[in-house]
Order: structure tokens, then sequence, then C-alpha cells
């Protein structure tokens, strides 16, 4: 059974949609330039751009400021490859509305409430609480009314999107912040996310959700101060389907709310702020990811409801594929990289050869469409590196979290199989533990992490099986069109896929 779709379109942005002067972008600092300037590689996934002379003069501080129609159009340009990030004027802490949804944990929205009350930004700014049908409301209203704010009640649960949507159609002001009950703010969090709205294309804008510190962590605790399925990491960036943030949580959204429209779809229980991310970029909106403001998140502490989280996150992978055909695959990757793995995984010297060989006709074709470049063909192989390891990774992660089902099977009949999985078990967890820095030990975190993906693999078959699909299983191939510009395929890392 196919889901349904939300029928109502979003508003289109505004025509031109040129960017004030005065609006100041500056260089990415994973963006790299040649010598002369000229030629520039960043973004995700890594794209090539050429510049102009008067381009590469503006940009020679790594820092410009839009002045006129021609600075406008290049700063547009350079921020939607992801190679420049915006610094605009501060924005007025102003015109906004903060809406809660809530289901009873009346404990937990005192405790934001006193956050954003104590907060000079947002002492004086509207609130409004939506109690989603909660079992004991009285005491959801007493805290409410002990914060000055505003209550809205649903007679029944009908889920934190219709919540969400409920204080979108009360709000009366340009922009709306959606705060989800269980997070504290950090202060000052508003102001930069507001900021990001001095482009009129920006339609969303989100802070950096980690979890919140506790006084005794345990071991679930401690991973979730690295991995938490809501911390879209400390690199500043565009939100865009397919690439290193294809999405950002609602545990806390910024919104234009000319631009969301009715909202949130409330047919989705679970995935529906990916669902909007995805809906408002293909109205051509932007969507802005600022981790320097930062809000704090409660994570779940009790095994069970930790891994039903998990679950939950899962089973929404199969309405998301359903409804954005392509845009959410558990791989993303070129058929050479694909390629090229899979003879590497025969461990035979012969298809490591043909991998190799594979690898430099890929190097050589980079380098042909960059000879401009300082050194052509060593940035052409480092490119084809870096996308034979991102596919080895995400070839990783397939095996160990969304087709963990088909990895157990092969293995409990193929001996070599079987040795595979734990290798790639055991190897993907040690990875993770180094580069996430997690407090706790290389055991332990390998056995969380395991755990983790396991029950979100078993809530996305879940979730097909119940759909009748296998669409959130089915990899896409990153293949270039002629004439789609200068963008070498795969160069980067794996794209993250819903709750990863």
């Amino acid at each position: 059974m196919r889901p349904r779709v939300c029928p109502e379109p979003l508003p289109s942005p505004p025509c031109g949609g040129r960017l004030p002067d005065g609006f100041a972008v500056e260089l990415a600092s994973d963006t790299h330039r040649s010598r002369d300037g000229r030629l520039m590689l960043g973004g995700s996934p890594p794209r090539l751009l050429r510049l102009g002379g008067r381009a590469v003069r503006l940009l020679e501080s790594g820092r410009f400021t839009v002045t006129d129609p021609l600075s406008a159009a290049l700063a547009r340009r350079l921020l939607d490859a992801g190679v420049v990030h915006p610094r605009p004027a501060a924005f007025p802490v102003r015109d906004t509305t903060i809406v809660i949804p809530v289901r009873d944990r009346a404990d937990r929205l005192d405790r934001l409430l006193a956050a954003l009350r104590a907060d000079p930004d947002t002492r004086g700014l509207p609130i409004l609480v939506v109690d989603d049908g909660s079992k004991a409301p009285d005491a959801v209203a007493r805290v409410v009314r002990s914060h000055g704010a505003r209550l809205l009640v649903h007679p029944h649960n009908m889920g934190p999107a219709a919540a969400r949507n409920t204080g979108l159609r009360h709000a009366r002001t340009a922009y709306v912040a959606c705060c989800d009950s269980d997070v504290v703010p950090e202060p000052g969090w508003l102001a930069p996310l507001l900021a990001q709205f001095a482009d009129p294309m920006v339609a969303l804008a989100a802070p950096r959700v980690s979890a919140l510190p506790v006084a005794a962590p345990g071991v679930l605790d401690r991973y979730e101060q690295v991995r938490s399925p809501l911390d879209m990491g400390a690199r500043e960036g565009p939100v865009v389907p397919l690439t290193a943030l294809p999405y950002v949580p609602s545990a806390t959204v910024v919104l234009r709310r000319r631009a969301v429209g009715a909202g949130f779809d409330p047919a989705m229980r679970v995935g529906e702020d990916v669902d909007l991310c995805l809906r408002l970029h293909g109205a051509g909106w932007r969507l802005r990811y600022v981790p320097a403001s930062r809000v704090r998140h409660a994570n779940r502490t009790g095994l069970r409801s930790w891994i039903a989280q998990r679950v939950g996150y899962g089973t929404g992978a199969a309405d998301l594929a359903l409804r954005h055909p392509g845009q959410v695959p558990p791989l993303y990757a070129s058929p050479w990289s694909l390629a090229a793995c899979t003879l590497l995984l025969r461990g035979r010297p012969a298809p490591a050869a043909l991998a190799a060989v594979l690898t430099g006709v890929a190097a050589a074709r980079l380098a042909r469409r960059m000879p401009d470049a300082d050194t052509p063909v060593r940035a052409g192989a480092l490119l084809s590196l870096a996308a034979l390891r991102g596919t080895a990774e995400q070839l990783l992660r397939c095996a160990t979290r969304h087709h963990w089902p088909v990895a157990v099977a092969a293995a409990a009949v193929n001996r070599k199989a079987r040795y595979a999985l734990i290798a790639a078990a055991v190897a993907e967890g040690l990875a993770d533990h180094r580069r996430s820095g997690s407090g706790l030990g290389p055991l332990a975190h390998v056995a969380v992490r395991r755990l983790d993906d396991l029950a979100y693999g078993w809530g996305v078959w879940l979730g097909a099986a119940r759909r009748l699909t296998a669409a959130p299983l089915v990899p896409r191939f990153a293949v270039r069109k002629v004439g789609q510009g200068h963008r070498p395929p795969d160069a980067g890392g794996p794209p993250r896929t819903p709750g990863s």
C-alpha cells in the first residue's frame, strides 16, 4: 500500500531571490583553491568550479560582501555549491513565535520553558504550547500558565507533526521556531538561526542538537554523546538530498512561515522532518544547518525504549522512499567504485589488479576534466581514492545496518561470508570509535554500535514489509549526465540516512 502523499504543494520561493547588499559569504574551511584561484573544489559531494577574473579578485581574502547584482549572483552560485558559508549581519530576534508540541512530560516542558524565559533573546517572545492529547493535561496546563505561555489543546493524540501544524496555524509572526519538549536550548541559540533568513531563499534553519549531559552517565548516555541520531555534526552547510547533510531533525527548527504552507505532513508519525526537508528543497527553497547554534536533547536511558526509538526511526524509511523515490537510498555510489570495491572483496591478486585499473581510469578521467589544477594527476588520484573509500564505508554500513538480515543469512550458509561479516562488524565499529572520540572503550562502543544498527535495520525491514515495498533497500547509482557540470561523483563521504 502506497502512503498518502501530502496533497498541498509548498509555496515557491521569491522569483530571483537576490541576496541583499551587505550579505557576506566566507570560503568554507574544506574548500580547496588552485594557486591562481580560478579552480575551486568543495561542497558535498565535492564539485569543481571555475571562476572568472572578478570572482577571483572578490575571493582573494576568502570572504566578500554583496554590493551589486553581479556579486549577489556569484554569492548565490557559491552558496548553492557549498563552497562558501553565509556570514550575514546580525538579525534582530523578533517577529518569531516558539511552538512546543507536548504530550505529558510536564517536568521536561517546565525545564524547556524556564530556559526560554531565562534567555534574554527569547524571554519576551510568544510561546504556543500544543498539548497533543496528554493523559495528565492539568499538569501540562499548570506549567504553561506558570511561564506565561499560551496553551492549545488537541482532544486526542494526533502526532507531533499535527501538533506543530496547529502551532503554525495560530502563529502570526514571519518566523516560527519549533522546539520539542525534551530539548534545552543553550543561551543565544536563536539569533544565529534567524540570521540565515537574511537570504530570502532560506525556508528553514536548524541548530546542532546534541545529547544533554547527565550527572552519572551510563553506557547508552556515553554512546549518545557522540552518536545521537539527532546530532548532524560540527560542519555547517546547506541541507541537500544525497549529501552528508540530507536533512535536519525537527527537534528544533526555525521556519519561514510563508514557505512551509500547511507544514509537516500529519499522516507521518516518524520521518516527517525528513519529508519536509525534501519537499522544501524540491520546491526550490534553501535550508541551512548552523552548528554554532546549540540545543541539548534528553536521550533515552532505558535499553528497551532506546531500541524502540531506533526501530521506530527505521520504520519511517519505507514511507520516505515511496514519497521521494531515489532521494533516501541506503547506498549512493558510482558504478565504477562499486565494481572496484566488489573486486577488492574477492581478496585475490587478479580482481585487485582490475580494481586498481578501474580506479586509475577514473583518476585519469578526473584529471582530464581539470587540466588547470595545480597537479591534475595528483588531484584526480586523490579524488578517486576518496570515492573508493566512501563507497567502501557505505558498503560496510549496508552490511551491518540496512541489509544485515541478508548478510546474516549469507553468513549462515557460507563460511567466507561469515568471516567477512564479522570483520565488517568489528572494523566499522572500531573505525567509528576512533572517528567519534567515544568515551566508551572500543569493545563497548562496537557492541552498542552494532545494537544500534540491528535495531534500525530491523525497523527498515519492518516498514518495508508493512508497505510491501523494497524501496528503502534499493541502492542508487551516481551517474554523471552530460551537461551536468563539473562534479566528481562520489568523491566525498557517504550520505546520511534518516536516523543514522
